[in-house]
């Protein structure tokens, strides 16, 4: 069964969101100092959640998402996973702190938490090269989903 790599594609009306609204997250994300630092029992449990192919994929799907996420139902379809074991394999992700979930209206909303995403490449890419030089977070969502950017891929003819 070949799984789909597309990425995110929202209806027009979806795509008019609040932008103040994710402005404003973007903004308070960007000015939180982080109190969380990465450790090894913390990395551990984030590649553990990651070393399974649906959990893999799960997380790569929303991390194209951005800060507005996705709803399970429609995670579910683009992935082709059954809801129970969709419900499993997202929790274990929310346990490992690498993803969110929020209600709207009677939707349940994931994203992916970008913080811990950059506190485990940086805790994994730590004293890279032996140079002791700590890495910069090379994803800042604030940088591409605030811009006005859509991530919808252009439409193309199907092929029958």
């Amino acid at each position: 069964m070949a799984r789909s790599r597309a990425r995110c594609v929202r209806p027009a009306y979806e795509i008019r969101l609040d932008r103040e609204l994710l402005t404003a997250y973007l903004d308070n994300s960007r000015n939180v100092e982080i109190t969380h630092v990465m450790d090894q029992k913390h990395a551990i449990a984030a590649l553990g959640a990651l070393a399974q192919e649906t959990r893999l994929e799960l997380f790569r799907l929303l991390v194209t998402c951005g800060p507005e996420g996705m709803p399970a139902g429609r995670i579910g379809e683009r992935l082709s996973v059954p809801p129970s074991s969709l419900s499993f394999h997202l929790q274990q992700l929310a346990h490992a702190g690498l993803i969110t979930q929020r209600r709207s209206s009677r939707q349940l909303i994931y994203s992916a938490e970008y913080g811990a995403m950059n506190e485990l490449l940086a805790y994994l890419t730590e004293n890279c090269c032996g140079r002791g030089v700590p890495w910069v977070p090379a994803c800042n969502p604030a940088d591409t989903f605030t811009k006005g950017e859509s991530d919808e891929a252009p439409a193309r003819a199907r092929r029958r």
